[in-house]
């Protein structure tokens, strides 16, 4: 992936890192989609912001996806893809977690849809949302043993 040397100039990063120069550990675009690598400790209060400015209106969160990176550390990736309708805007926001602490804060207060989205990731990757309304599995069976979509998971499930 290339990065676009002019990255910092982007109205977005300059905004939030204006705002918390430690919320933007990392910034890039890449066939024209703007990634913000934000620390895990700062997700939430990052979030908030992004939603509630003005000129910014990121009020949509569309999906969390992850991504296990095994056997390397940061372990866990979460990206979360938002958009600004009014502003015809999409940007995806990518965190880091180790896997010794897979937990990163919840925002679901921030952005509802992220209910559905935090338990799928839960579920299939064992990642935990801090302050979470309701963290339980919503496709595996809840005994099933594991996470299925970690990459040191067994091809064909425990026996």
């Amino acid at each position: 992936m290339t990065e676009t040397p002019d990255v910092e100039q982007n109205p977005i990063v300059r905004k939030l890192g204006a705002w918390d120069p430690q919320a933007v550990a990392e910034a890039r675009t890449f066939r024209g989609e703007l990634t913000i690598v934000v620390p895990r400790q700062h997700l939430r209060r990052a979030a908030d912001f992004l939603r509630g400015d003005p000129e910014l209106q990121f009020t949509f969160l569309s999906d969390i996806t992850g991504v296990d990176r095994f056997p390397m550390e940061l372990r866990f990736e979460l990206n979360y893809h938002v958009l600004s309708l009014a502003r015809r805007e999409k940007l995806r926001l990518k965190v880091r977690i180790a896997g010794s602490d897979p937990t990163v804060e919840s925002v679901t207060l921030v952005w509802p849809t992220a209910d559905w989205h935090e338990r799928e990731v839960f579920d299939l990757f064992g990642v935990r949302f801090e302050g979470h309304p309701d963290l339980r599995r919503i496709l595996m069976p809840e005994d099933w043993e594991g996470h299925p979509l970690r990459k040191d998971y067994p091809v064909e499930g425990f026996r």
